[in-house]
């Protein structure tokens, strides 16, 4: 049987991965602090029909040598940690980070979580939650009857009260950045979870050690280039078509040995 059949297979799944993963990414184009993913190939075992280096009948040295691949597989999804664009809401709680760093938050059993986007929202209790109700993690509470709340570049949170004209310091917000962020896993919902890959957490306040400045009332867009992905969508198509073509053309080839043998 031709190896280009099954060699021509794994190049068709894998364009079939590809595809999956660009519209992953072209879905979340307008994603707050989604990041996009980069899908990673890599080539299968080849049998070795003649090594490099071996001699021939004469005794000279032959230079290359004959091998045959068996196709491709995917290894593993890259996520790009490059910053999206910001977008201005004038949202009080809507944060942007300008650099490295994420925020972290924590669920109702206390799991923490990573996640770049900053359109935080207050509780019932006036406690900063991100848009799907995790606490952010160190907590901040503001005062219900606070008049205006003002968050820094480096994060410092002060809120001023009825009947005064100086605002107070009422928390600080901590970023956390890691040796391999794309090591961190994907969980959903702009979330992402520690994993060994990605390295021990360093937390920080923003601004100092390689952490990034927080701009109140803005949010980071999704880093997602539509152009760039419509390149991606072709080339893959047009990689598709090229190795189902290979496919007939094997199918072909037998049918001819099997008409030869007739």
């Amino acid at each position: 049987m031709l190896r280009a059949l099954y060699t021509s297979a794994t190049g068709m799944h894998a364009q079939e991965l590809l595809i999956d993963n660009t519209a992953n990414n072209i879905a979340n184009v307008n994603t707050t602090g989604f990041k996009r993913s980069q899908l990673d190939f890599a080539d299968l075992v080849y049998t070795t029909l003649r090594e490099p280096g071996t001699q021939n009948a004469s005794g000279q040295q032959i230079p290359t040598g004959l091998q045959i691949g068996s196709g491709v597989r995917a290894v593993g999804t890259t996520r790009l940690h490059t910053p999206g664009s910001m977008q201005q809401t004038g949202n009080t709680y809507d944060m942007a980070i300008e650099g490295d760093g994420f925020f972290k938050v924590q669920d109702a059993q206390g799991i923490p979580f990573y996640t770049r986007a900053g359109n935080l929202h207050l509780d019932g209790t006036g406690q900063l939650v991100a848009a799907d109700g995790y606490l952010l993690d160190p907590p901040i509470t503001v005062q219900q009857d606070a008049t205006s709340v003002t968050i820094n570049a480096d994060g410092s949170v002060s809120a001023t009260l009825p009947g005064q004209t100086q605002s107070q310091n009422i928390g600080q917000i901590q970023l956390y950045r890691f040796p391999n962020a794309a090591g961190l896993k994907n969980e959903g919902n702009n979330l992402y979870k520690l994993t060994d890959a990605a390295g021990t957490e360093q937390q920080g306040n923003p601004g100092t050690d390689g952490l990034g400045n927080l701009r109140q009332g803005f949010l980071e867009g999704s880093n997602v280039q539509v152009v760039t992905e419509l390149i991606s969508l072709i080339s893959a198509q047009r990689a598709y078509e090229v190795n189902s073509r290979a496919i007939r053309a094997g199918d072909e080839m037998l049918s001819t040995t099997t008409e030869i043998v007739r």
